[in-house]
């Protein structure tokens, strides 16, 4: 799977992509994840990206043409599955998204900055537009590296334990059940026994009736839209 980001500040991304499990997605050739920074992109002599509002009004807007350039470059290249901005105004990601978006081959993130960007490339070339909360940052790369790990830790062989993406919170449209380790008891504070009696049916039940008791008290909301 391919992620191209096209970013204003791709030193933002360094880091995230740098560690852990998308790392590792990477080196093992499952994922591939490509920053461009938007500025190689401008035919201004200071390479700038943006200029004021039409209509007037605070900040400053994205102009079209750097976008245009740069996804056409990507496009004469490959195939592309999607074009996603990442925007307030889009639809919340969730855990759904993710899954839907680990079967594609080819995907474009768009990071807008500053005011935002020309409406026109939402309407050109943008297909999908996820927003990751119902707040704003400075930019789209935070953004863009929360739904990246969010899709490549679901792709086959990414994860050490193939099964742990299918437990994770809101697979099943409910929260996780708790979990332990050792030791069993910590100063007066026990694992619960049924964890500890080997009985697979049992703590099967169990962490169904605590997630189910988790979501209930938590997110009464994912059970409502389960029904």
């Amino acid at each position: 799977m391919r992620f191209d980001i096209i970013s204003v500040l791709p030193g933002l991304l360094e880091s995230p992509f740098a560690h852990s499990i998308l790392q590792r997605a990477q080196k093992k050739g499952i994922a591939e994840i490509h920053v461009h920074n938007l500025r190689d992109y401008s035919t201004h002599k200071q390479k700038s990206v943006d200029d004021y509002p039409y209509g007037g009004g605070s900040g400053m807007v994205m102009s079209i043409a750097p976008f245009a350039a740069c996804i056409e470059h990507l496009k004469s290249e490959r195939e592309y599955d999607e074009v996603i901005f990442l925007t307030p105004d889009g639809e919340t990601l969730n855990q759904g998204i993710a899954n839907q978006l680990s079967s594609k081959q080819n995907i474009i993130l768009l990071c807008g900055h500053y005011k935002g960007i020309d409406q026109r490339v939402r309407d050109i070339y943008v297909t999908r537009e996820i927003s990751i909360g119902d707040y704003v940052l400075s930019g789209g790369e935070l953004p863009a590296a929360v739904l990246v790990d969010s899709v490549v830790r679901l792709i086959p062989g990414v994860l050490s334990d193939e099964t742990s993406a299918l437990s994770d919170s809101f697979q099943d449209d409910m929260l996780d059940a708790p979990v332990y380790t050792r030791p069993a008891d910590w100063n007066g504070h026990k694992v619960p026994d049924i964890l500890l009696s080997g009985n697979e049916a049992l703590i099967s039940k169990w962490r169904f009736d605590q997630a189910l008791e988790r979501t209930q008290q938590r997110r009464p909301d994912l059970l409502q839209d389960k029904d």
